[in-house]
């Protein structure tokens, strides 16, 4: 899978992918990626990437020529998805992440001071995601964000293939405890069922706690989990309780 990043500060990548499991993945040729500085497409000896918005008022509007010409300069095919960093776009989840995996190609637009010319979200972007309702300086944390997510879905990324299927929000809930040697710590015990070595009770056991630790920190994540009649039953009974 490749990325293309189109941004005015290409310097805040330099650390995500040289080190850590990305970093081993660009080395294997798992994943690839290009960082492009919008500025290098300015036509100005000042390399003017933003200009005062038209009507006036506060802040400074990213001008459409610089990110049209940097999308037309890489080379790709008809359907690529072109994703404008926004906080008007569709929320991120897990779910769009796995759609968005499903593509060899991705180029991301991370927007920046007042955003981006309203003909780059119109012509360009053929699609505009937000990390949350909040506000950032520019999209290239968010852009980041959705690296992260995308990336470590692509097949050997993650070194094994179960590794992300147990993750949070994979099912629709939260994932459940982990604990690790020693078995116990400062009389804290691992439960018992995981030392057993009954990888059915075990597998029960850990739906179980992942549709409790669901309940108890986001509830509103069982409206929409899959869950079975027995599954169903146990998540009413919390309610009660």
């Amino acid at each position: 899978m490749h990325i293309d990043i189109l941004t005015l500060f290409p310097q805040m990548f330099q650390g995500m992918f040289s080190l850590g499991i990305f970093k081993r993945a660009i080395d294997q040729k798992l994943v690839s990626v290009g960082v492009h500085n919008i500025r290098d497409y300015t036509h100005d000896k000042h390399h003017t990437a933003d200009d005062y918005p038209y009507g006036g008022g506060a802040g400074m509007v990213l001008k459409p020529e610089p990110i049209f010409e940097a999308v037309e300069s890489i080379e790709r095919e008809a359907d690529v998805p072109v994703i404008l960093l926004s906080p008007q776009g569709r929320l991120f989840s897990q779910q769009v992440a796995q759609e968005l995996s499903r593509h060899s190609h991705l180029i991301l637009i991370c927007g920046h001071y007042e955003g981006v010319d309203e003909r780059v979200r119109e012509h360009l972007a053929t699609d505009e995601i937000s990390i949350g309702d909040y506000v950032l300086s520019g999209g290239e944390l968010a852009a980041m964000v959705v690296i992260d997510a995308v990336f470590r879905l692509v097949p050997g990324v993650l070194g094994s293939e179960a590794s992300p299927l147990d993750d949070s929000h994979v099912a629709g809930l939260l994932e459940y405890p982990q604990y690790t040697r020693p078995a116990t710590y400062r009389g804290w015990s691992v439960p018992e069922v995981l030392l057993s070595g009954n990888h059915a009770q075990i597998d029960n056991w850990r739906r179980e706690q992942a549709i409790q630790r669901t309940y108890k920190h986001r509830p509103e994540l069982l409206d929409k989990a899959e869950l079975s009649s027995e599954e169903k039953r146990l998540v009413e009974r919390l309610r009660q309780s």
